[in-house]
């Protein structure tokens, strides 16, 4: 539910611009409202989990993201809708790493893996499932709720899983509660202001053109993570408690991991952005038939996410470097079959199915390789961190590539698909470029 609600919005903006009367800022403000607060508490909600227990901090932020989906599908204004979007957005980051810390506390050996490798096929594929599903609940509109259901949606489930969370997930440490007295504020002060300086550009600058707050903002971002980092060793070296264990950074694999989760979001971010745009706005698409056509990328890469690991052996180490040229060569083959501004037919869905296979390659593996070997004691700050690369990849692909993207369209000083085809093609081959500089990581053999 977290990761579909990031992009089943993306196809109802339109909708909902027409029945709230929201102007270009307000529908902005509609989307960011959602990934600012995720991006910037998931790292709090990981240290929340471990210091008040996992399942009782799960069960709230499920909550509260429950409630304020109800919110959302309910909202009267464009104001209503924004303010309910950033709390959907922290219950989710307080959800989120908890799924993640308690599989780390409570599955070893094989079945860690396998629970890791489902948690990864889940992640990502949520991001195509939320285009998919989108466009199918704004087409539908069900008893004449227009976009409402595309938040509506999230309460019978909400409520569910909320029935057998309580009944099904593993009792806290009665003496966790105890510990709450650790959580790291100047920490959480410092990283909360670096990681909203770096998101609230990348979400707002393209729509703005860039101005020189963005920049500025960026800026300050890069010396505040600075700061973090200094802070946070010395916290270490004193004996206390950090928001993030250094060591979790030094851990073998860790490092590169998060640049290759890095990279293989931006790519799948930027991806669905552009391709979105010229769909619906090249090539005129129905929110419908917008949506279906994630359907390959979305379908192929939960069934590789779920499989690879039943690969044979000799398979295995070239698996992320395979993924990450697969996505190459894919992500390319999608620009060239609409290159012309017109259909592609089964070219463009067999290479749409290639991207969901590249991805779930260059993905899964990756993130099960890193948290493997994790210690328990270590599984909320690693998946705090882990998580936020992923969104924070996201993010930084929809900014980068959304903004060659219209850059592109600006700078022919025409419309139509054709147009529109062409600033497409040059997105797909930078993307290209970053995945296979993703492959070449991938070569790289992890530190022991």
């Amino acid at each position: 539910m977290a990761l579909v609600d990031a992009f089943i919005v993306n196809v109802a903006v339109p909708t909902i611009g027409a029945e709230l009367h929201a102007t270009g800022a307000g529908l902005q403000l509609v989307v960011a409202g959602y990934a600012i607060p995720y991006s910037v508490l998931l790292i709090t909600g990981a240290r929340l989990g471990d210091l008040l227990g996992h399942r009782r901090v799960h069960l709230a932020g499920l909550a509260l993201f429950t409630a304020a989906s109800l919110a959302c599908g309910l909202a009267q204004g464009t104001g209503q809708l924004i303010a309910f979007r950033m709390i959907q957005g922290a219950g989710s980051a307080v959800m989120i790493p908890q799924v993640l810390s308690l599989i780390q506390r409570h599955f070893t050996g094989e079945a860690r893996g396998r629970a890791l490798g489902l948690y990864s096929a889940v992640l990502a594929t949520g991001a195509a499932v939320g285009q998919v599903l989108g466009g199918l609940l704004v087409s539908a509109d069900l008893f004449g709720t227009s976009w409402r259901p595309v938040f509506l949606v999230n309460v019978p489930v909400g409520v569910v899983l909320l029935l057998l969370g309580a009944r099904v997930l593993p009792r806290d440490d009665a003496r966790a509660p105890e510990r709450a007295h650790r959580l790291d504020l100047p920490g959480l002060v410092l990283l909360g202001a670096a990681v909203s300086l770096l998101t609230i550009p990348l979400v707002l600058g393209q729509e703005k053109d860039w101005p020189l707050w963005s920049w500025l903002s960026l800026a300050a971002s890069a010396v505040l993570f600075a700061l973090f980092s200094v802070y946070e060793s010395r916290v270490a070296r004193r004996g206390g408690t950090p928001l993030i264990a250094p060591r979790v950074l030094r851990h073998p694999g860790v490092g590169l991991a998060v640049f290759r989760i890095m990279a293989a979001m931006a790519v799948n971010g930027g991806f669905l952005f552009v391709l979105t745009l010229h769909i619906q706005g090249g090539l005129g698409y129905s929110a419908l038939r917008a949506g279906l056509t994630f359907a390959p990328t979305a379908v192929v890469f939960g069934l590789v996410g779920l499989t690879w690991r039943t690969w044979p052996a000799s398979w295995q180490r070239v698996l992320i470097p395979a993924g990450f040229a697969l996505t190459a060569v894919s992500v390319a083959a999608v620009g060239l079959a609409l290159r012309d501004g017109h259909e592609a037919g089964f070219r463009l869905y067999a290479a749409l199915a290639a991207v969901g296979a590249g991805l779930a390659l260059s993905f899964s593996p990756t993130l099960t390789g890193a948290l493997a070997t994790v210690r328990p004691e270590d599984a909320a700050d690693a998946s705090g961190l882990l998580a936020t690369v992923a969104q924070l990849g996201q993010l930084m692909g929809v900014a980068a590539f959304g903004t060659l993207f219209l850059n592109r369209l600006e700078s022919l000083g025409a419309s139509g698909a054709y147009t529109s085809s062409d600033a497409l093609l040059v997105c797909m081959f930078a993307l290209a470029a970053t995945a296979a500089a993703g492959a070449v990581s991938g070569l790289v053999r992890r530190r022991r």
